[in-house]
């Protein structure tokens, strides 16, 4: 659009606005009737712990969303020359999971417990075991449930239990909602009715009878809904909360509020059958969407849904880039001592490329790049190793294909369980982060690795804030009429610029000889962790 027509579009309330409260950075972005980001604004903030609580005081959550959304106007008017005072639809997201219960006077009951708590794991155990269903420590029923095992005061009261997003939401509409990928974060839901699912539900109801509580848990969690319905409009009270200094006008209509990991979804356009992405940058996750649940429990997969409810396996590795990157950083700090400048971009996208030219199983080198402990391969605590026999083939080339491939090793046994086990199938797995940030050669360990092809967008958008602005105008103009993801594909990514690479046989022969000496050597692991304290 041309900048008087954008401006017409602002005036008249053609736009969507998506905020996400992530970790680190609440993000708003407005987009036009063509889902392109017109304007942005963002407030960096960070969790605190207290009381040996990692949480975010709900001063905090206004103070970051109003400081964001002033910012957002701000690059309106500086663009555009008007003011924003009216949009057409608004979506909030924010990190998935944790503990945010309420009572019958609609007060927090105890500081906001993030998803970053690792409190729960009498619960999580237990209730997996109940539900034959994997409920890992950051899922607000486990968090729910570790309260009750405690013993804690509070619990007898609870009346409401939500996530951030479906916190937020409230305040802006009245409305006690959330979208159903967040839901799934809280609560395991059934992708056949689009609710909780309520074999489960009655199973927890029976362990709240055991413990003399009173209530039930289906009276207490938010009510689902799926993309394309709405979720209430933005009331005076609400608008004042997003912007108490403007006369920003209510009666917006809201889609239903998401999580982090839906907007994700969407913003990579992998909410289809037999699609995914995987993040792989610090940690490494992949999200594969299903075409029917999984068989059976698996430890290492958490099961969530997309935003319209279809069945999301989630494989999360802890470790990805962290030793890689330290590598590099002693690679920058010989450069120093040679006096030799180069920035550190270029330098990974050097050695990145060297690795390419390394030999495709790695010349019989061995790495673990365990910055951390790893649940799929069954460490609590890491040691970083590096390892070779006298006849390995120590090049530069195969070093750095060998990181390269290691920041991969736990993933790829998570995945081989959907892939060998359950028999999923995957069409094509969409990259981001910054393993993928040198041209060609994530793309190609990565398409190694899983033996499919892997593509990476030329412009990454504006993550989850933009997914979940998608997510407000797909409400607003479709109303579920359309499939979401037949609606992505024709409206949203029919012009974005996508780079795929197919997977090499050679390749794909060559990571699956490393991973049998990375599984064989995962004793090497073991060893370091006990004897290097």
């Amino acid at each position: 659009m041309r900048e008087n027509e954008l401006q017409k579009a602002i005036t008249s309330g053609r736009t969507a606005l998506g905020i996400e409260l992530g970790s680190t950075r609440i993000k708003a972005v407005l987009i036009d009737e063509d889902h392109s980001p017109i304007a942005s604004g963002s407030y960096e903030w960070e969790n605190c712990y207290n009381n040996g609580i990692w949480t975010y005081h709900l001063e905090d959550v206004w103070l970051g969303l109003q400081e964001a959304f002033y910012s957002l106007r701000t690059d309106v008017q500086n663009k555009f020359e008007i003011p924003l005072q009216s949009i057409g639809s608004l979506g909030l997201s924010a990190m998935m999971h944790g503990y945010m219960a309420f009572d019958k006077d609609d007060n927090l009951l105890v500081p906001f417990r993030t998803w970053r708590n690792t409190m729960t794991g009498q619960a999580a155990e237990k209730l997996t075991g109940l539900f034959q269903f994997n409920i890992p420590q950051r899922w607000s029923i486990a968090h729910l449930y570790q309260a009750i095992l405690n013993n804690e005061p509070h619990v007898k009261d609870v009346a409401y239990l939500t996530t951030l997003a479906g916190y937020v939401h409230w305040q802006f509409t009245g409305q006690k909602v959330l979208g159903i990928c967040d839901a799934s974060g809280m609560f395991p839901v059934d992708s056949n009715t689009n609710d909780y699912d309520i074999r489960r539900i009655e199973q927890f109801n029976d362990q709240l009878k055991v413990s003399h509580i009173v209530w039930r848990l289906q009276d207490i969690l938010p009510k689902v809904l799926v993309a394309g319905d709405r979720a209430g409009i933005l009331t005076e009270n609400g608008a004042k909360l997003l912007d108490p200094t403007s006369d920003f006008h209510a009666g917006v209509p809201l889609c239903p509020p998401e999580g982090d990991a839906g907007t994700g979804m969407v913003a990579t356009n992998s909410v289809a059958i037999r699609t995914g992405n995987v993040s792989a940058g610090t940690s490494v996750f992949a999200m594969i969407v299903l075409e029917k649940p999984l068989s059976k429990l698996y430890p290492e997969i958490d099961m969530v849904t997309t935003p319209t409810g279809k069945p999301v396996a989630m494989v999360h590795s802890n470790n990805c880039t962290s030793d890689l990157n330290a590598w590099v950083e002693l690679f920058h700090e010989f450069t120093q001592l040679l006096k030799i400048e180069v920035d550190h971009s270029k330098l990974f996208e050097i050695l990145y490329r060297q690795g390419l030219k390394g030999n495709t199983d790695g010349g019989g080198l061995l790495a673990y790049n365990y910055v951390s402990g790893e649940h799929i391969t069954g460490f609590e605590q890491g040691r970083p190793i590096f390892t070779r026999t006298p006849g390995s083939r120590f090049t530069l080339a195969n070093f750095m294909r060998t990181h390269l491939y290691t920041s991969l090793g736990a993933l790829k046994i998570g995945m081989d369980t959907l892939f060998v086990q359950e028999k999923v199938k995957l069409d094509q797995l969409l990259g981001h982060g910054g393993y993928f940030k040198t041209k060609d050669v994530g793309q190609k360990m990565m398409a190694a690795a899983m033996n499919v092809p892997v593509s990476v967008m030329k412009t990454a958008g504006d993550g989850g804030a933009w997914g979940i602005a998608l997510l407000a105008m797909y409400m607003l103009k479709n109303s579920g009429n359309e499939p979401l993801e037949v609606y992505l594909t024709k409206n949203v990514f029919a012009r974005e610029n996508v780079l795929t690479i197919e997977p090499d046989p050679a390749d794909v022969a060559g990571f699956a000889t490393f991973m049998k000496l990375y599984k064989k050597g995962l004793s090497i692991e073991r060893v370091a962790i006990e004897e290097l304290r």
